[in-house]
């Protein structure tokens, strides 16, 4: 009987404490997903019920759209880059910035800086900075690298990788504030037996910082293959709507906009967030079972001990 009752307010301890925020999850994210596949099965302008029932023809659109394939590319692309620029460049940092030197909390705070400011204020400066006219050209000017002038954001072979850098200049710094973290967890001892075997200071980096940093590298790399797969404010305010498309950076939710809001067919632009949801789903939980699922067997609680008891 005590244990009945343990286990009722145990439960009702989970349902006090879960429960608004489940409410909340259930309003602001299941709800419109469900509402936007609703919508997109109509032609509908925005207002009024939607009457005009088109079936799976904006899905199929999508699927045989070329723009769409290119902002697809776009987003694989912008994720690859994204782990590749900014793992090692974010290693290099927090391992530097892990050491005692003089002015380590002014560095930090520069380099986060970035990651804070909003996204419409990084968006116009740097669009002002690297137009053709703007001050990083004519800069190149007074340098005696004029040669090197280019048009940053509207030429198709540079304009992407115009993106990467300001992605990774922008989003570098929660990178090393989060491997900061991480390796304030890892024991000093582990290090200093290392170097008293006479390990190198880059062998203890490799056999032993970054396989104990590990937990917080995943956690990092999906936070950015999500945010890559669903990057739309940096492109939409330096490239707007249009010249996204020409200039080789638009991405799946520029897509959306343009060819649902701002093409007045909002039934179309519910369907390509579907799309866009459901990839980032598929994504989601493909890297959850292939790579953090280590992670999180281990965080749960009780969940070994509940594998060697159904094991005996």
């Amino acid at each position: 009987m005590p244990q009945q009752r343990h286990r009722v307010s145990a439960r009702l301890e989970v349902i006090l404490l879960a429960g608004p925020a489940l409410l909340v999850f259930l309003a602001f994210v299941i709800f419109p997903v469900l509402m936007a596949g609703y919508y997109g099965f109509f032609s509908w302008q925005g207002y009024g019920p939607p009457t005009d029932f088109v079936g799976l023809k904006n899905y199929l659109t999508i699927l045989q759209d070329p723009l769409f394939h290119d902002a697809l590319a776009h987003n694989g692309f912008i994720l690859v880059f994204s782990l590749v620029l900014q793992g090692p460049a974010a290693i290099l940092l927090a391992l530097l910035l892990n050491r005692r030197m003089r002015g380590q909390s002014l560095i930090r705070v520069l380099i986060f800086i970035p990651y804070v400011i909003s996204e419409v204020v990084v968006g116009t400066g740097w669009s002002l900075m690297l137009q053709t006219s703007g001050a990083f050209n004519d800069l190149l000017e007074k340098m005696g690298l004029g040669f090197l002038a280019n048009d940053w954001l509207s030429n198709p072979d540079i304009a992407i990788w115009t993106l990467m850098v300001i992605i990774t200049w922008k989003y570098v710094g929660f990178a090393v504030i989060l491997f900061l973290a991480g390796l304030q967890g890892i024991p000093e001892e582990l290090h200093e037996a290392a170097a008293i075997d006479g390990a190198s200071y880059w062998q203890i980096q490799w056999r032993i910082t970054l396989p104990l940093l590990a937990p917080t590298l995943r956690i990092w790399a999906f936070l950015s293959i999500i945010g890559s797969l669903q990057l739309f404010d940096l492109v939409y305010i330096i490239w707007g709507q249009y010249i996204a498309s020409t200039a080789g950076t638009s991405t799946m939710a520029t897509y959306m906009v343009s060819e649902g809001r701002n093409a007045g067919n909002f039934g179309y632009g519910n369907a390509v967030a579907v799309v866009l949801f459901l990839i980032s789903l598929v994504v989601a939980l493909v890297y959850q079972r292939a790579v953090l699922r280590r992670d999180t067997d281990g965080a749960l609680t009780g969940a070994p001990a509940r594998k060697k008891r159904t094991t005996r």
